[in-house]
């Protein structure tokens, strides 16, 4: 005959019994970050998190679409030209990724649509002028 659990106990798996014995032998005590609150709980919630978690904690990083990259570059080198020595300068780093920029409308980038043109290099010499 077999035995049937009363009515009103607790049920324990065998998964349960597990992970109450071995809290009982103190195997869950001192594990690193115990009792403290997950890490990105704060974050807004991102569906690949976690291939973004992997990548940074094995100190790797994920390359852009070309054409990403060069709107980060002339963006980074719009700032690098104001904030230029000298106005040959200012204008040698305008000039330098204009040329980028107009192969790129030639040839063709892959990756999402440039939308970039290239840039007005008299107008950001005189901007730069004016700032100092």
């Amino acid at each position: 005959m077999s035995e049937r659990k009363p009515a009103g106990l607790p049920f324990e798996s065998w998964v349960d019994r597990q992970i109450r014995e071995a809290e009982e032998r103190g195997q869950f005590d001192d594990l690193p970050g115990a009792g403290k609150p997950l890490p990105g709980l704060d974050r807004h919630h991102d569906e690949m998190w976690w291939i973004k978690q992997k990548l940074e904690s094995e100190g790797l990083s994920m390359p852009l679409p070309p054409t990403l990259a060069l709107r980060k570059e002339a963006e980074e080198a719009l700032a690098e030209a104001r904030g230029a020595r000298t106005e040959a300068e200012a204008r040698r780093i305008v000039e330098d990724v204009n040329d980028k920029i107009r192969k790129a409308i030639r040839t063709g980038l892959s990756g999402p649509p440039l939308n970039l043109m290239p840039f007005d290099a008299d107008a950001i010499v005189s901007e730069w002028r004016k700032a100092r």
